[in-house]
């Protein structure tokens, strides 16, 4: 009869770490190309309204902001102190909101675009005449779906 062992002498390979830096910067890459990174920068104070109802909004990429307040005080010399409408990064002017909307529809599936939602970003110091504006405009160009963003009043959950 043959003579035949069991592997009794034989160890486990080692596991090769030549390809573990590929892996590494292909992991590294992926995530600076999903990551997002914030929007825009506030040009406006916005210091919310307290509210005891609130619901979350589901998708926030259907949501466009529009924020309204006083400019911050590095930009009080070029805008004046009068409240001011901020659209994405820069100052904007009533009449601009609908191109503003539209660019935003734009970015979004056909499908989804009836679902976009305008919320409104208000400073709770702001006088209504300018909110009011900002409403009738978006009726106007029949952006019915209007939020207005507020945070929780302290001791209620």
């Amino acid at each position: 009869m043959g003579k035949f062992s069991k592997g009794k002498g034989r160890a486990t390979p080692k596991i090769s770490t030549a390809s573990l830096p590929d892996i590494i910067f292909i992991l590294l890459f992926f995530f600076m190309v999903v990551t997002v990174m914030k929007d825009s920068e506030l040009k406006v104070d916005v210091n919310y309204p307290e509210a005891t109802e609130l619901q979350k909004l589901e998708k926030k990429s259907l949501v466009s902001y529009i924020y309204v307040g006083k400019p911050k005080a590095n930009y009080e010399a070029a805008y004046g102190s009068a409240p001011r409408i901020q659209l994405n990064d820069a100052f904007a002017e009533i009449d601009n909101i609908p191109l503003f909307l539209e660019k935003e529809k734009v970015k979004v599936p056909e499908q989804q675009r009836g679902l976009i939602t305008a919320s409104l970003r208000v400073d709770k110091d702001v006088t209504m005449g300018i909110v009011t504006d900002v409403k009738t405009k978006l009726r106007k160009i029949n952006q019915l779906k209007v939020n207005y963003s507020s945070r929780l009043r302290p001791g209620e959950l």
